[in-house]
């Protein structure tokens, strides 16, 4: 899930120069936009990461809501709507929906394929989150890295028991898999997608 989350970042960023899942990206440009006078990007660019929203929200409703209710939660509905949300985003790009690819970033064009990678970042990254307790998260990495480095500490320096040093230590791990698979996913994808648009 990480390399998705990987490729899905690198396919946005190439496409409309933006990254996907950055929420604080979103916000930052926004402010950056809105001070240029750019009022229209601006508010344009800050509700995309309403769609990541939407997406961990749907996720909330269709996993978390109903392990909360003592009911299966629907993974399958989940991990379905992300593939659904993925070939409509191949398909309607193969079609020049959102125009060219690689073009610098045209709101009216860019916004929807935007906005249907965030639908689908936030889908997967709530729907893992929740099946994972809170612990994996897949679509972005800033949490894990900040994890990833109090783990580490935790491991070499702290004065817990061996049992914690040790799930700290393969949580660790699990962490470097995360963000190595993520940069694969970019890397790869990237190649792919330069190479065949």
């Amino acid at each position: 899930m990480a390399f998705q989350g990987g490729a899905i970042n690198a396919g946005g960023f190439i496409a409309c120069h933006r990254f996907v899942t950055h929420t604080t990206g979103f916000a930052t440009y926004f402010g950056t936009e809105f001070a240029l006078g750019n009022i229209q990007s601006a508010f344009g660019m800050l509700t995309v990461p309403m769609f990541f929203l939407l997406g961990a929200a749907t996720s909330g409703f269709l996993v978390d809501r109903r392990v909360t209710m003592g009911f299966k939660p629907a993974y399958h509905l989940s991990f379905g709507l992300i593939s659904l949300f993925m070939l409509a985003a191949a398909w309607f790009g193969q079609r020049g929906v959102f125009g060219t690819f690689g073009d610098p970033l045209e709101l009216s064009k860019d916004y929807s394929l935007l906005a249907l990678l965030c639908l689908a970042s936030g889908l997967q990254n709530g729907t893992i989150t929740s099946a994972s307790g809170s612990v994996i998260r897949t679509t972005h990495l800033t949490g894990i890295t900040t994890d990833l480095g109090l783990g580490i500490i935790r491991v070499i320096a702290s004065k817990h028991s061996t049992e914690v040093k040790t799930q700290e230590h393969r949580a660790n791990w699990m962490r470097i898999g995360i963000i190595g698979f993520f940069v694969l996913g970019s890397a790869v994808s990237s190649f792919i997608y330069y190479h065949f648009n």
